[in-house]
């Protein structure tokens, strides 16, 4: 997803400038570490829709008060493997990593841990948070919902938000875990916006116009579509799943009634809601048992005969393969996040990584 105006710049003087816009705008050193983790596996792996292409709109979200640049979060112990967080309005990376964090603490001990989230935000790709843990030895699941973008199998309106789901197990290579990260959606949002800025036709039946026609042109995509094309009704419902995790069993706000992540209201907390799952294998079969299991699979998954001129790959593949070649190359950074790096750098009086 490249074109003649597309830079690459290294991985650590991207991640120093992410560090220096939120220290200067008075973010703490806990959002500003986390905020910058997710942007960066998002970055590193290939989701350049949720990755460092997000950073301006972060910055005026803490700025203008949507996010709480220093909050304290606060721990309700339901049960003795349930707990609720409530983010006091932090950045959606600061709560998830906190949320998977206290998950792995009491999977540890109990076998099974789930975290439900209060009062959060846009986390990023879900995928840095199932990931963290996969690595860590455990297998977890995330959920999360967003303003409405997606419409209904047959419908014509936005419902839904993208609303993605990310699960990872560890495997015999410890850094690359099998690893979901999906959008319930066709695609995410961020997508379409990262084709306007390369302008690039979008795919067919991913996205419609205002009007809920069909349409390849990314500057009139206004809503997208339920995963699954013609069989959407399976994405809309897993949409739902992401919903009633993220949502009802954390008592936050349902996607249509959330406030549009690209405002113009960026005063007023959003009230979301995320969920996380965290599994010990110690408390089955054991952490080495998986790990050859999913030795196994993958070796057999692998070695399935593929279409001719095409390979296989199991999730995950592609970003483990990708972040190979991103750690080596540098971070490819469309046209309009170019733009926006250099407004930030002014306003800010920061320096750029280019």
């Amino acid at each position: 997803m490249t074109n003649q105006k597309t830079k690459y710049l290294p991985l650590k003087d991207l991640q120093d400038f992410c560090h220096s816009a939120f220290t200067t705008i008075g973010a703490d050193r806990p959002t500003t570490i986390t905020a910058t983790k997710a942007m960066m596996h998002g970055s590193i792996h290939g989701i350049d829709s949720h990755g460092i292409r997000l950073l301006a709109h972060y910055v005026k979200a803490l700025e203008e008060g949507r996010l709480n640049k220093s909050p304290e979060l606060s721990i309700n112990k339901v049960r003795t493997s349930t707990s609720l967080i409530d983010a006091d309005n932090a950045h959606g990376a600061r709560a998830t990593f906190a949320a998977i964090d206290l998950a792995l603490k009491t999977a540890k001990t109990t076998g099974i841990s789930a975290v439900g989230i209060q009062n959060t935000s846009h986390f990023g790709p879900a995928g840095a948070y199932s990931t963290y843990a996969a690595i860590s030895g455990f297998i977890a699941i995330v959920f999360g919902n967003s303003d409405s973008f997606v419409k209904l199998h047959n419908g014509k309106e936005r419902f839904h938000g993208t609303n993605p789901i990310s699960i990872a197990v560890p495997s015999h290579v410890k850094e690359q875990p099998w690893l979901l990260d999906m959008a319930t959606s066709s695609v995410p949002f961020n997508r379409i916006e990262l084709y306007r800025s390369l302008n690039k036709e979008l795919p067919k039946n991913v996205a419609t116009d205002e009007l809920g026609q069909p349409t390849t042109n990314p500057h009139i995509a206004t809503i997208l579509s339920p995963l699954g094309g013609e069989f959407g009704f399976k994405g809309a419902a897993l949409g739902g799943v992401a919903e009633i995790f993220s949502s009802i069993l954390t008592g936050m706000l349902l996607s249509p009634e959330i406030l549009p992540m690209m405002g113009p209201d960026f005063k007023t907390p959003r009230k979301m809601g995320a969920f996380v799952i965290v599994i010990d294998p110690n408390g089955f079969l054991g952490l080495e048992a998986v790990k050859l299991g999913m030795e196994s699979y993958l070796s057999l998954l692998r070695k399935n005969k593929s279409l001719e001129n095409k390979k296989i790959l199991a999730p995950g593949d592609r970003e483990w393969q990708e972040a190979q070649v991103r750690k080596l190359n540098g971070i490819p950074i469309d046209p309009e996040t170019f733009d926006s790096y250099q407004l930030l750098a002014k306003k800010l009086n920061i320096k750029l990584p280019f």
